[in-house]
């Protein structure tokens, strides 16, 4: 059986200030190409087919008309939401868009009923985990503390389990959308970090023939049967070096699995350019970015006049202008922001407490804050979903 693995399409999110729903609408059609010229038996989508809980129109309408396309075609789509979706939402007329071959998997309850399709070496069954908030679900997996693996992990007895009421040889697909660990980062993920841990062991789902993954934006191999697919556009200049791609997966009659990537259409290449105004206004080697989305940071030690106005006349298209003039690292006039950078919510709060009080958190402390972070991000979970 041969499968497109996509994932993150996040319809109606914007680059910087650049809407991108020209470019979503062309990647739309290129995904229904595809499987069109690729012979694709199934199509997955591993979440965060929105970006946001309550879309704009015009990004329902483009993933209506997704519907249509792939529903005309006659190949099943199997498609579950992710931490930016509202779950509800997105599932909405489930059971009647499942007679045209659109198979949705929003409710965390349903994780070991799979969609089960057939080629001619027998059954495949696809399971749809969506993103499991743990402080939501720890209740429907009777786990007892609320974290990322324990969920996945009882999802995925779940999922073992009815595999193992099927016939002898049944091959197995599993989406879900999650952080697991190896997977590298990008700055236009939303951190779903939880009791201080984000990620979770690719051995969680062990006994599958293939995971398909979303959440992480860009394309790698975790193992050759764990996948992300990443985003088939960029949302970030962290993303300037990433090659957007799809999977394209062939399991055959044991299980193993070979994969593709499929390129998708690049709207405009990205670039993240470093320097004084003045050097890269002139730098002849910068030539073959001057058509680009363009990241510029300066580094002058004093603020130029006009850098945007100056920059465009070169790069037309730069979207973002930083400010880091070259500094000791323990200059008093580096900025706040840089002295946070990479640092988690958790390490700033416990820098707070250390500089009001002279002393950092203890263990107690630390699991307090970390208890109201999480319950925080549990609050606004619930909340995008009664919007």
């Amino acid at each position: 059986m041969r499968l497109l693995h996509t994932s993150d399409w996040h319809l109606g999110r914007a680059f910087h200030r650049v809407n991108m729903l020209a470019a979503q609408a062309e990647f739309i059609g290129h995904l229904v190409a595809t499987v069109r010229e690729r012979g694709v038996d199934a199509v997955v989508v591993s979440g965060d087919v929105y970006d946001r809980a309550v879309p704009p129109l015009a990004a329902v309408e483009l993933y209506d008309d997704a519907l249509h396309r792939l529903a005309d075609l006659g190949v099943p789509t199997v498609m579950i939401s992710g931490n930016h979706d509202s779950a509800r939402r997105l599932g909405v007329g489930a059971g009647l868009i499942g007679r045209a071959g659109i198979h949705l998997r929003t409710e965390p309850a349903a994780c070991g009923t799979p969609v089960v399709l057939t080629d001619a070496h027998g059954d495949v069954a696809f399971y749809g985990l969506p993103y499991l908030e743990p402080a939501l679900v720890k209740g429907e997996f009777g786990v007892e503390k609320a974290g990322h693996e324990a969920v996945l992990a009882a999802a995925m007895e779940r999922v073992r389990a009815d595999l193992a009421t099927r016939a002898p040889g049944t091959r197995s697909v599993v989406l879900a959308h999650a952080f697991v660990t190896g997977g590298e980062a990008s700055d236009s993920e939303r951190d779903i970090t939880v009791g201080g841990v984000a990620a979770v062991p690719a051995g969680v789902f062990d006994g599958v023939d293939y995971t398909a993954l979303g959440h992480l934006h860009g394309c790698q191999t975790i193992t050759e049967r764990v996948r992300y697919s990443g985003s088939p556009l960029p949302y970030s200049f962290s993303e300037a070096d990433h090659r957007k791609t799809m999977w394209l997966v062939d399991l055959d009659a044991e299980g193993a699995v070979t994969a593709e990537r499929v390129d998708c259409p690049v709207p405009r290449a990205l670039a993240r350019l470093r320097g004084t105004l003045d050097d890269l206004l002139a730098d002849p080697d910068l030539a073959r970015h001057e058509d680009a989305w363009v990241e510029a940071t300066l580094t002058d030690a004093v603020r130029p006049a006009d850098p945007m106005a100056r920059l465009t006349e070169r790069f037309p298209h730069t979207l973002s202008l930083v400010f880091d003039p070259e500094r000791a690292p323990d200059d008093p006039d580096v900025s706040y922001a840089r002295r946070l950078a990479g640092r988690s919510d958790q390490e700033i709060a416990e820098d707070f407490v250390a500089h009001v009080r002279g002393a950092g958190p203890d263990e107690r402390e630390q699991g307090v804050l970390r208890d109201a972070f999480d319950a925080v991000r549990a609050d606004e979970a619930v909340r995008e979903v009664a919007r």
